[in-house]
């Protein structure tokens, strides 16, 4: 279960780094291949997308990856 958990946590970290680097990318007219299809909805939308990828990712760090470090403290 340990193992899913910190796929998940790193996983969470990859969507994260993703969105940052769309947002970063998307100043200069730019986008990650895997992410291109953000903007099909519209402007607005694609920075909802990107917006959630960060958050959603941040989500998922925070609660899965940090599950080992609290094992080890008991």
């Amino acid at each position: 279960m340990e193992v899913i958990k910190s796929k998940l946590g790193k996983a969470g970290l990859i969507l994260a780094t993703m969105g940052i680097a769309s947002i970063l990318l998307a100043i200069f007219n730019y986008n990650i291949r895997l992410l291109a299809w953000v903007d099909i909805w519209g402007n607005t939308m694609g920075w909802i997308i990107r917006v959630l990828l960060i958050v959603g990712g941040g989500a998922l760090y925070y609660f899965f990856e940090n599950s080992e470090n609290e094992e080890d403290e008991y």
